[in-house]
């Protein structure tokens, strides 16, 4: 029986594309992902030292602005996205959350596999790259098959791929410093034309002019958690905050269903194959994003 909070926001999930959980991810949780990246970040600067780009390893500045600090010789050069290195214990917790494991099987079913994209994002200010135009994550998918399985591409489209998106900052996600932003409703459209730009695609201006007068400001805390549909037109804004707005996101899949990748993600919920489940922090850390 789905829980009668889980079947309401099931239903505005069905109804708008996404649907928002305030305060779901309890804040020692949070601070343990900070943590990890910290930790990560550490790596980035005695690397950078080591090459002799800085001297200055700015242990004291702040998680929101050390990356801004160690790439000033050459903001071009810092990361967009970290990915493959995420098996880290302090993870566990926020991909792996009970509460919002429990909506995505309400929308996906029992098999639930974490799909092979998911991603922290420090999103640095006046950054080019880190300027997400409007898109749908699907249209993606449609746009790049090479090195795919193309046995299953036969029998499914993009749209045919039961996913669950989810995202959730790491410090305040606001206008000032590129908060997400939705067209609700457009996830019943299926996967519209898309053009190539710069760094990303774009949703065809026929498509997506129309509709933007409907879009909405995704603003959330840390703890907060929203879960959309991989059809919904979505963008992030601009950040001009000075100030670092990290982020992670992730995807959740029908676990019965082929990737389309060469990675397969691993398995999050499973009646049929339980002992396959990812159980705890110490087995997340040591596997590979594979």
């Amino acid at each position: 029986m789905v829980q009668v909070g889980v079947s309401r926001h099931l239903q505005q999930f069905e109804e708008q594309g996404y649907v928002i959980l305030r305060e779901v991810v309890d804040r020692r949780t949070v601070d343990a992902v900070r943590r990890e990246l910290a930790a990560i970040v550490d790596q980035i600067a005695l690397g950078l030292r080591a090459m002799d780009h800085v001297q200055e390893l700015y242990e004291a500045e702040p998680f929101e602005t050390r990356l801004i600090k160690l790439f000033g010789f050459a903001p071009q050069l810092s990361p967009s996205q970290l990915r493959t290195n995420l098996h880290r214990a302090g993870l566990f917790g926020l991909f792996f959350h009970p509460r919002v494991l429990d909506l995505a099987e309400a929308i996906l079913g029992p098999e639930i596999r974490l799909y092979p994209n998911y991603t922290v994002r420090p999103k640095l200010p006046e950054d080019e790259k880190t300027l997400v135009l409007w898109h749908q994550d699907a249209g993606y998918t449609a746009a790049d098959w090479s090195g795919k399985d193309h046995a299953a591409m036969k029998q499914l489209s993009p749209a045919d791929l039961r996913m669950v998106n989810v995202w959730s900052p790491l410090v305040p996600a606001t206008v000032e410093n590129g908060c997400m932003q939705f067209i609700p409703g457009t996830h019943k459209l299926g996967v519209v034309p898309h053009v190539e730009r710069k760094h990303y695609l774009e949703i065809a201006e026929s498509e997506l002019k129309p509709r933007l007068k409907d879009a909405v400001d995704i603003e959330l805390n840390p703890g907060d958690v929203v879960l959309f549909n991989n059809l919904l037109f979505h963008s992030g804004r601009p950040n001009r905050s000075g100030m670092i707005r990290w982020s992670c996101d992730w995807r959740y899949q029908d676990a019965t269903q082929p990737t389309l990748r060469t990675h397969q993600g691993h398995l999050a919920r499973s009646i049929a194959h339980p002992q396959r489940v990812v159980r705890d922090s110490a087995q997340w850390a040591a596997l590979t994003f594979s």
